[in-house]
């Protein structure tokens, strides 16, 4: 088999991918970019924001256990992504709040996506649809090219200076998801795309990558009991984000984690819980200005209550607390206990500080009826664990040194988030651009 030779591989043809692409053809470097799927873009057609933590003190807050070189470098990266978002004339509009402590700009990352390609094929880059990596090609204890293989079945060896790892992440993989997320994992739903089954994972791992650990979590969101998504639109409607201000309890009846915090972080407390499900309560306050808003300024407002009765999940309305008590019995909570744990924190919010678990960002009462009431279970977007990497997106071996000829950026790299999330497009576009640029200086020193 002939071997053809290029200065940076790509596998993978999402946020990360195309971003790593776009950016090596403009700094004159020849491209292959491989994808499994019959289109390309991944999980990124369905977002719409790139946001981070504003500065390195918010990110140490809200990210402890995270790579410090490598939350460092999203944070100080960050302003420059953008600024290449709008170098390729796609509008990236001001700066807004998102979460309680996130910055972030709304863009139309369809129309990035598609540019992004275009500027790669226009710029003599080759995109390979419907084709896998076989195997990294190995040299000397360095990555040099991979081996591909079409839908046809046709073979190609692709010699590389660099090959990036950019498939998405492992979540489309149920096995993989319990061995290394949770032995739970498997129960979720799927919040992305389906093609992100892994295979950069393997890949990289096989070559002798480092990984992250097992204990990192996903990011996910809550969303409806028993309703399966019907197409990629659900991700976002599906997603209960206003659990941030209501009420979650166990099939015990009991609270567990700090809700206002974030629904990401819910979900990962969630999935821990008996049968991973419970039941999310909210007041008309929070229906009101929570429930049926927009989670970030600009989203589309859903009332999410409608929606998930609609669907024919697990939703009850009680016109006042003492209703609560007459939850369905095959529900499998006891409905008592869910009364007096909603009147007992009732009681007890003015303690603030006090509570446990606390209500650090919404310490008001849940006082106000009627009451929402929704069962609800953890979906993931993507896994915390991954390949590890360093601040220039160079793939890790177990001793911290890097991998020659390999690099990675987006969800198959672990190490930056812990049990914590700032931005997943945020990332696969900082470190989209980071690997690209490192490839430009492997090219150079050739």
């Amino acid at each position: 088999m002939q071997a053809e030779d290029v200065d940076l591989l790509i596998i993978g043809a999402g946020m990360a991918g195309l971003t790593a692409g776009a950016r090596a053809v403009r700094n004159g470097l020849s491209v292959v970019i491989v994808e499994t799927g019959t289109e390309v873009g991944g999980s990124a057609r369905f977002a719409g924001y790139a946001w981070t933590a504003p500065s390195h003190d918010v990110m140490d807050q809200h990210n402890p256990r995270g790579d410090i070189a490598l939350r460092r470098a999203l944070v100080d990266r960050f302003a420059d992504g953008i600024s290449w978002i709008r170098s390729v004339g796609v509008e990236a509009k001001d700066a807004q709040r998102v979460l309680s402590f996130g910055r972030g700009h709304q863009f139309d990352t369809n129309h990035y996506i598609d540019t992004c390609r275009r500027l790669i094929v226009d710029g003599g880059g080759e995109l390979l649809l419907e084709t896998d990596t076989e195997r990294l090609a190995v040299e000397g204890g360095a990555v040099a090219g991979a081996y591909l293989r079409s839908s046809g079945g046709t073979y190609r060896h692709v010699r590389a200076r660099s090959t990036l790892i950019a498939t998405g992440g492992f979540q489309g993989d149920p096995a993989l998801r319990t061995a290394l997320v949770h032995p739970h994992a498997n129960r979720m739903q799927l919040r992305s795309n389906p093609h992100s089954r892994g295979s950069g994972y393997r890949l990289a791992t096989r070559a002798g990558a480092a990984t992250g650990q097992d204990d990192a979590g996903f990011y996910g969101h809550l969303i409806p009991s028993g309703i399966p998504f019907a197409d990629p639109a659900d991700f976002v409607d599906m997603s209960l984000y206003y659990s941030e201000h209501a009420l979650l309890f166990n099939l015990h009846g009991e609270r567990f984690t700090d809700e206002t915090l974030g629904d990401h972080l819910t979900a990962m407390a969630l999935l821990e819980q008996p049968e991973s499900r419970g039941l999310l309560i909210a007041d008309a306050r929070v229906f009101r200005d929570w429930m049926v808003g927009s989670y970030v300024e600009g989203a589309v407002t859903i009332d999410k209550f409608a929606l998930a009765s609609k669907r024919g999940g697990r939703v009850g309305l009680a016109q006042d607390l003492d209703e609560l008590a007459y939850l369905p019995e095959e529900w499998g909570y006891r409905g008592e206990d869910i009364r007096d744990a909603v009147k007992w924190f009732n009681d007890h919010a003015p303690e603030g500080p006090n509570l446990v678990p606390g209500r650090e960002l919404d310490p008001l009462a849940l006082d106000e009826p009627p009451y929402y009431v929704i069962e609800t279970t953890p979906a993931i977007t993507f896994p915390f664990h991954g390949v590890r990497i360093d601040d220039r997106a160079r793939v890790l071996r177990d001793d911290g040194r890097p991998l020659g000829g390999l690099l990675a950026a987006g969800s198959d790299t672990g190490g930056l988030w812990h049990r914590a999330y700032a931005g997943g497009i945020a990332s696969a576009l900082v470190f989209g651009l980071t690997a690209a640029d490192t490839a430009t200086e492997t090219a150079h020193r050739s």
